[in-house]
């Protein structure tokens, strides 16, 4: 029974899981001018998992540009509520990247073009998925980045404790009852004993004062 309990439990996490990681899953090509810069930003829940692609699509005559990802739920292109900069790329051409959300909030992927003269322009595909979407791209995924087993031991853990807590709450509403039927039981005991002591004292004086009368001590 406990085993079907936990079973319980896990099934229930897993969906509630489920159900919140559907998230979100966009491919996009655009260009971008020499010496601008193009941000592209997008609402994470916590926990969620972000996996992203990019490549240049005419690299040639112009094959570098620069990339920055930052989480960012004021929505400022530099500032993230813990600084954390998830990927950067210097004169590159394409790249990849992977990590799990550790903020909720607007997470930002901004493309830099260094300045060019005369200016060029460059086109970029990028894929940016989170959520189940992301599984596509498990390629990318490290064990640094992502420790599957780890957060698989950690539901586990959580789920046993959810376990133990529950049972201590049905143990604790157990003993509740049996106290409140414990105190039921005293006072019913007690008011019984008070009632037969005071019957017992009114028998002797009644039984006394007959005696008394038969003797014409009264």
């Amino acid at each position: 029974m406990p085993k079907f309990g936990l079973i319980l439990i896990i099934s229930s996490i897993v969906i509630l899981l489920c159900s919140t990681s559907f998230e979100y899953c966009e491919s996009l090509r655009f260009d971008l001018q020499s010496g601008s810069t193009k941000c592209i930003s997008e609402d994470i829940k916590r926990d969620g998992m972000i996996v992203g692609k990019y490549s240049i699509i005419n690299p040639n005559p112009y094959p570098n540009f620069n990339i920055d990802l930052k989480p960012n739920p004021r929505k400022s292109l530099v500032t993230s509520p813990r600084g954390n900069n998830y990927h950067y790329g210097d004169k590159v051409e394409s790249g990849e990247f992977a990590f799990t959300a550790v903020d909720i909030g607007d997470y930002m992927a901004c493309f830099w073009a260094p300045y060019h003269d005369p200016s060029l322009k460059i086109s970029v595909e990028f894929a940016w998925k989170t959520g189940v979407d992301a599984n596509d791209w498990n390629k990318v995924v490290h064990k640094g980045q992502i420790d599957v087993n780890g957060e698989l031991r950690r539901l586990y853990d959580t789920a046993n404790s959810i376990y133990d807590e529950c049972l201590d709450a049905l143990r604790e509403e157990e003993m509740q009852a049996l106290n409140k039927a414990t105190n039921s039981k005293m006072a019913f005991f007690s008011f019984l004993s008070i009632f037969l002591c005071l019957s017992v004292a009114a028998i002797q004086l009644w039984h006394l004062k007959g005696y008394f009368e038969r003797k014409k001590l009264l």
